[in-house]
Parts: structure tokens; C-alpha cells; sequence
């Protein structure tokens, strides 16, 4: 009986055992990472975890997700540390006030934080009078958050209107973050002790032995947020103008159509999540006009040259905000095998409508055959082995060579040769 006392002790000392919910926060934020932590603040509080770490490594985000991560982390009934990690990762724009949201903030070996100027948040200038309520708004937003959880107040502001940036040493020492960690292991033994104020009460953090659970952001996030980075969104659209223009130029094809219609789709849901110019995107659409225009009215290239030069600039201003923008990696070869599929479907469609048909009935125009009749005005005729009713202006006698001119109905009109 004891042994069962025993055994069970443990396993109820196993279910319960202290642990410590990790994630991984990297990229910009956008509407998913909202959700991926709101998701993981929800685990934590049900699981009651010791804490939630966030590992962060981000060049900065949109505002409003980034606010309303803001008002769920101080919300917490659990506490949360940012860690900015791995070596060489950074906590820029939208990651300091993640970061100053949090209890505690941790900062891995060779890696920085802050340039949090409202430029790089909104996505946008605006007139002077108006970023300057953005940046005092921004500000006063930060001051709170430092108020709350004890980060320094100073640094904050000089983050937002001078985009000041320091390494981890000096941000121990300003007192913007509360440690160093090498590693994971190093940040639970110097989290062990710390105390922390949730809902106006201290809760003492016991992390040296708790095991560390991992939570990946799900699939369908996953899928979400590749869809959502810069560089998926940007060839989603080159391929929802290769669908739509391919479709246009070659009428029932039908694949490219279905495949352009989805890429737009997908494209569509990215633009909601990132910053998208008008103005390019409305170059680039245009560019696809002149690409089709030209196809059906050749203007010796003019609008072929006008397409293209709408379609690099529209790429080069798509997105507006300086933290989400496409890789150049990415964007020249993208662009360069873009136009020369477009240039090169272009050439095949002209040439093609240029070309002289070779089967049915207008193919039979111009073609040569014998007059198995005397012509005068009409008889038969052979063309291709075939035998056609014939008519001629002209008489033509039986056995000479004749030339097709055009077809009525079921008639050729020849001339003799």
C-alpha cells in the first residue's frame, strides 16, 4: 500500500512539476505574432507556468499589433520575459516596447536594442505636426510601461525621438534590461529568485529546475506568417500577374487564371497584414494593363517599355514601412525572371497573330492547287488533295494552276497562276 502512496505521490508531483512556457518571436509583427503570443499567454496562465519567455529577434512591426501585444502582456497573470536572442539578433522598432511591456527584460551576448522612432512603426511619414503627436503618443505609451515594470524611463524616450541603439552591456547598465543570459539554462538560474508585481502582488520566481517547454507556432500560423513576409507576398503577386496576364493573352487556358486567382487571393491577405504603398501596387497593376494592351494592339514596344518601368518602380515603393521591405536577394532576380517571362510569352502571342495560319479554312488562302475543271466562272478545283467548289473573275482552263484568294461559305475564289 505504501508503494502506491509512493507511486502515486510522484506521478501527481510529475503533472504538476514547474515549468516554464518558451516561444520563439522572430521576423516582423504583424497580426499572427498578436496571436502567437496572445495564444501563448493564454497556455501559461491555464498551465500555470512560472513564466512565459518570449525569445525575440525582430527589425520591428506594425502598431497596432504591437499595442494590442502590449495591453495582453500587462495583462498577464503570469510573468513574462523578453529574451532577445540568439547572438547578433535585436529588439528594434516595435521590439522595444514588447520588450519594456514584459517584467523582465534579457538580453543574449552581441545583440542590441532600440531605434524605436514612429517612422519605422507607422509605416508612413506624415506632416511635422502629426508625427510629432505620433512620437509624444509613442512616448508616453513607453513611459507607462517603464513605470510599470521598472525599465528605464530616459533611455525609452530617446529610443523613440533620437532612434538611439545599445548593446547589451550598455543596456545593463542604463538599466533598460534586467540581465545578460549566454544561454537558456543561464537564463532560468538568474530568473530564480527574482520577484515580480502581478496584480499589485509579489510573485517569486522558482525556475533553476523547472523543465522548459517549447511551443512552435502552429501550422496554420506558420503558413499565415510566411504568407505575410515581404518576400512570400511580393512573388505571390509576381505570379498572380504571370496567372492573370498569361490568361489574357492565351483566352481558355484556364490554369494560369486559377492559379493567378489565388495568388491574388493569398496576396490579398498578406497586403491586410503588411504595409502596402497604393501607389505601387497600383504601378504594378498597371504595368500588367500595358502588358496586355500590347499583346492585342502592338505599339512596337512602347507600352511593353512603359510596363516594365511601372513594374520596377511599383516594386521598389510596394511596401511602405522601412522594417517590412523585400530582401534585394529576393526582389532583382524575382523581377528579372518576371519580365522575361512577360516579354517572352509577349513575343510568342505577337508572332503567333503575325503568323499566317497553316490549317483550316484560312490556312487554304494563298495556298496553290490545279484546276480539275475548266473554270468559267465556276468548277473544281484540288488543293491539298482536296477537291473544292471554285469560282474565278477570270476563265481558267482545265489542268492549269491556280491560286487561292479567298473562301465564301464553302467556295474558294482562285486565280490562275
Amino acid at each position: 500500500m505504501k508503494k502506491w502512496i509512493i507511486l502515486l505521490g510522484f506521478l501527481v508531483s510529475t503533472v504538476h512539476a514547474a515549468h516554464v512556457d518558451w516561444i520563439q518571436v522572430n521576423g516582423a509583427i504583424n497580426p499572427i505574432t498578436l496571436k502567437y503570443i496572445t495564444s501563448a499567454l493564454d497556455r501559461a496562465e491555464s498551465d500555470n507556468a512560472e513564466c512565459l519567455v518570449i525569445e525575440m529577434d525582430t527589425p520591428g512591426g506594425l502598431l497596432q499589433s504591437t499595442m494590442d501585444i502590449d495591453k495582453r502582456m500587462l495583462s498577464a497573470k503570469v510573468p513574462v520575459v523578453t529574451y532577445i536572442s540568439p547572438s547578433g539578433g535585436r529588439a528594434a522598432s516595435a521590439g522595444v516596447f514588447i520588450s519594456y511591456a514584459s517584467h523582465i527584460i534579457a538580453m543574449a551576448p552581441s545583440t542590441n536594442i532600440g531605434a524605436a522612432h514612429p517612422v519605422s512603426m507607422m509605416g508612413k511619414d506624415s506632416s511635422k505636426v502629426m508625427m510629432e503627436k505620433v512620437t509624444n503618443d509613442a512616448v508616453a505609451h513607453i513611459q507607462g510601461l517603464a513605470e510599470k515594470h521598472g525599465h528605464n524611463p530616459e533611455w525609452a524616450e530617446d529610443a523613440i525621438r533620437k532612434s538611439v541603439s545599445i548593446t547589451e552591456k550598455e543596456a545593463l547598465e542604463l538599466g533598460v534590461i534586467n540581465l545578460i543570459a549566454s544561454d537558456p539554462v543561464d537564463l532560468l538560474e538568474q530568473l530564480d529568485g527574482m520577484t515580480v508585481q502581478i496584480d499589485d502582488e509579489d510573485v517569486t520566481l522558482e525556475t533553476t529546475h523547472s523543465e522548459i517547454r517549447e511551443h512552435e507556432m502552429g501550422w496554420q500560423y506558420e503558413i499565415l506568417n510566411k504568407i505575410a513576409d515581404p518576400n512570400i507576398a511580393y512573388i505571390l503577386l509576381l505570379l498572380a500577374a504571370l496567372g492573370i496576364y498569361f490568361e489574357f493573352s492565351n483566352p481558355g487556358s484556364i490554369l494560369p487564371g486559377v492559379i493567378g486567382a489565388i495568388c491574388a487571393i493569398l496576396f490579398l491577405f498578406a497586403s491586410q497584414v503588411l504595409s502596402i504603398n497604393a501607389a505601387g501596387l497600383v504601378l504594378i497593376l498597371l504595368g500588367i494593363i500595358f502588358f496586355i494592351i500590347e499583346v492585342f494592339t502592338p505599339t512596337f514596344g512602347i507600352l511593353t517599355a512603359g510596363g516594365i518601368l511601372a513594374f520596377i518602380f511599383g516594386s521598389l515603393m510596394l511596401f511602405k514601412s522601412p522594417a517590412v521591405r523585400i530582401s534585394l536577394s529576393v526582389l532583382i532576380p524575382s523581377l528579372i525572371i518576371f519580365l522575361l517571362l512577360v516579354v517572352g510569352g509577349m513575343v510568342l502571342a505577337i508572332r503567333t497573330r503575325l503568323t499566317k495560319p497553316t490549317t483550316g479554312k484560312q490556312g487554304l488562302i494563298g495556298e496553290k492547287g490545279v484546276a480539275l475543271d475548266a473554270l468559267n466562272p465556276d468548277g473544281q478545283v484540288s488543293v491539298h488533295g482536296e477537291v473544292w467548289q471554285a469560282a474565278s473573275d477570270e476563265k481558267i482552263p482545265k489542268g492549269e494552276n491556280i491560286q487561292v484568294v479567298s473562301i465564301e461559305g464553302l467556295k474558294l475564289k482562285v486565280k490562275k497562276v
